[in-house]
């Protein structure tokens, strides 16, 4: 009775799985994740360069990288020549093909 009970509640579990697994065996991954994780490399690595570089400026600077390896970078710093270096960072990235630089120049840096 019990092996007769035990074997009856596998295939009613099995059959209810069995739709599930077919789903997932089926299902493919679309090619946006793999998209954005080329974006969040590609940010990953120009951080990565900055905080080497040890520019304590470059700390609050925001990243962006589209799906078309164009980097948008904004945030403060106290000098066109600080912009410049985290701009040039940025464009030496390998990935990156331009770079936006809204990065702002203000007297305290924020």
């Amino acid at each position: 009775m019990k092996i007769r009970s035990t074997a009856t509640c596998c295939a009613v579990i099995g059959a209810l799985l069995a739709p599930i697994a077919s789903y997932a065996a089926d299902y493919s991954m679309p090619a946006k994740p793999v998209m954005i994780v080329k974006d969040s490399v590609i940010t990953t690595k120009i951080k990565t360069k900055l905080a080497a570089e040890k520019l304590t400026y470059a700390k609050d600077i925001k990243v962006d990288t589209d799906n078309s390896g164009v980097v948008t970078l904004s945030g403060s710093v106290t000098s066109q020549d600080q912009a410049d270096k985290v701009a040039a960072i940025a464009r030496d990235t390998e990935g990156v093909k331009s770079v936006v630089n809204n990065i702002k120049i203000s007297s305290s840096g924020y």
